[in-house]
């Protein structure tokens, strides 16, 4: 084999998602059975490589990661009001989501990449963010 021809292929096979990876919707809502400002659901455990997909079911969400709460080396994100936004977690570790619009009501999420049961909070979360995580963390023990 030509030694471009085998780099080529070396490249292709490391930036190439997986074929085993997955995707996982959430869903954001106002207003559901489970309560208001609401990501469903409010925790994945998700293999590295997977794919999360945020899907505003009704207007006005958005997903971001929180400053703070982003394993180190992760690079954050922030969709758009109203889009239906892709990402692609690669980096171990715990992720907290926000919806920036309603992130004082609590609006949050916890997506687990990997096996990384800790995590920290900023000292800034807002008060219903901290009751959402701390409800999330209890209903998903390690």
């Amino acid at each position: 084999m030509k030694p471009i021809v085998l780099l080529l292929s070396v490249l292709t096979a490391l930036t190439a998602r997986p074929a085993w990876a997955e995707t996982h919707e959430v869903q954001m809502y106002t207003r559901n059975a489970s309560g208001p400002m609401i990501y469903e659901p409010e925790f994945l455990r998700i293999a590295p490589g997977d794919e999360v997909r945020f899907i505003p079911v009704q207007p006005g969400h958005n997903a971001a990661t929180i400053d703070g709460m982003t394993p180190e080396g992760a690079a954050p994100f922030k969709s758009q009001i109203n889009e239906d936004y892709t990402v692609t977690l690669t980096v171990p570790g715990r992720y907290g989501i926000k919806c920036s619009p309603h992130f004082a009501m609590g609006m949050v999420m916890l997506i687990e990449v990997g096996n990384s049961p800790e995590t920290t909070f900023p000292a800034d979360l807002p008060r219903r963010a901290q009751d959402r995580f701390d409800a999330i963390l209890a209903a998903n023990p390690e």
